[in-house]
């Protein structure tokens, strides 16, 4: 299980999707080597589970960014999803739509700001931006107040930090930090 894990109650299944994608993050930055060289662009992901497959009143297509569903239609296929997930990280930009029965959507999208600096929102009256973030993660943490959305988890492309959005919460780990027990650190 992923140090950035967090427990979803009676919902075991929601909970292994989240640690499935942690996981999945955890690895590809990891694996990228080239993290720290002058002029080079690392892998990137946004993935959002979200209970309700509705999702178009907040998002928009990426595009021609597409999650490749021919490969890999859920994050239960492990090899094909780290897979694709590698390639994807490197070649689209967007986020990734998982349902909680861990089906993926094939469009990539854009999630719309709550606009959660307005005084008309009743969603947040604001959420926590830490200095560490970038426009992926402070999407991601806006979009983890959405009463639809589960949980947001990205990676980072400039720095490897793997992290956890839930409920305009942020729980992060730098990558020279990530599976310390498992690399032998």
């Amino acid at each position: 299980m992923s140090s950035l894990a967090i427990q979803y109650g009676d919902h075991e299944r929601v909970a292994e999707i989240v640690d499935r994608l942690l996981f999945c993050a955890e690895h590809v930055s990891v694996d990228f080597d080239g993290w720290g060289e002058p002029h080079v662009k690392g892998p990137g992901l946004y993935f959002a589970v979200i209970a309700d497959r509705e999702y178009g009143s907040y998002a928009d297509p990426m595009g021609d960014n597409r999650w490749p569903r021919g490969r890999c239609h859920t994050v239960f296929n492990e090899d094909e999803f780290v897979e694709a997930a590698e390639r994807v990280s490197l070649q689209a930009d967007g986020g990734i739509v998982v349902a909680v029965d861990g089906e993926i959507e094939g469009q990539m999208v854009r999630f719309r700001d709550l606009g959660t600096r307005r005084e008309e929102t009743d969603l947040v009256d604001d959420v926590a931006y830490e200095p560490w973030m970038g426009s992926r993660h402070m999407s991601a943490i806006e979009t983890s107040v959405r009463p639809e959305v589960v949980a947001t988890v990205t990676l980072s492309e400039e720095t490897g930090r793997v992290s956890l959005f839930r409920d305009g919460e942020a729980e992060s780990m730098a990558r020279d930090a990530i599976g310390g027990p498992w690399r032998g650190e």
